[in-house]
């Protein structure tokens, strides 16, 4: 039986190294993106898997994506909630679209995925969902209140969720990525990248094969017994 998987913000980065791994599981994927068309056209030339466009912020368009997937491919079985924005600054400096924009989309999306997708897994007896954290909604990080508010709610969405589902086979769980070497982290300054690599000890950014490696597992059969857990992929930067 093959497994249906929809990875939001799937196209790039550590979504892309997400969608590829599962593809490699032989899991069907596709991949949700929400602006770059030219780069999703790229994405689905390279590795041959579907993207399709609709804001995970967004309600009713998620109702609607998430129908259209599972009449069209099939009933999803796995949602990786990867899709994130970043609106940084410091709370004096931050303006209130700066925050609402980035819970909308950071935490917004893992509500509206889930809603749009977890009645169906539990009616079946299968399912996974994996939302994407960060190692700065754990240990919080300068000029990112919404961001690490955002993901820290992330942290404590899946722990509830997982209660919700776990009599009815879907397990929930959380993966907290450490600085990764992605297009976001290549956007720091590089005195500030050199201030960060200095604090993880194992002296390196981390690669998003090593993110997706980590996602695959949750999503896999031999994952069952593990949910409302949140996995840390970071370096050793944060251990808790």
């Amino acid at each position: 039986m093959t497994r249906i998987a929809i990875v939001t913000g799937g196209t790039r980065g550590i979504g892309e190294a997400i969608s590829v791994a599962l593809k490699e599981q032989g899991m069907t994927v596709v991949a949700n993106y929400g602006g770059n068309d030219e780069k999703a056209r790229a994405f689905t030339d390279r590795t041959g898997i579907e993207a399709r466009k609709w804001d995970v912020g967004d309600f009713d368009a998620c109702q609607a994506g998430c129908a259209q997937v599972a009449e069209e491919v099939g009933p999803v079985d796995i949602v990786v909630n990867n899709a994130g924005i970043t609106r940084d600054g410091t709370l004096a400096r931050m303006s209130y679209d700066d925050w609402h924009e980035v819970m909308r989309v950071n935490l917004g999306g893992c509500f509206n995925m889930a809603k749009a997708c977890f009645p169906g897994m539990r009616e079946r007896g299968w399912g996974r969902i994996v939302n994407i954290g960060s190692i700065n909604g754990q240990g919080g990080q300068y000029g990112q209140v919404n961001y690490a508010a955002a993901k820290s709610g992330i942290h404590g969405f899946t722990k509830a969720l997982a209660q919700e589902g776990a009599k009815a086979g879907v397990t929930v769980n959380a993966l907290a990525p450490g600085y990764i070497d992605t297009d976001m982290v290549a956007a720091v300054p590089e005195p500030v990248l050199e201030k960060i690599v200095a604090k993880i000890p194992v002296g390196r950014l981390g690669r998003a094969e090593e993110i997706a490696r980590g996602v695959a597992f949750l999503c896999s059969d031999d994952a069952g017994f593990v949910t409302g857990s949140t996995m840390s992929i970071n370096g050793g930067q944060h251990m808790y």
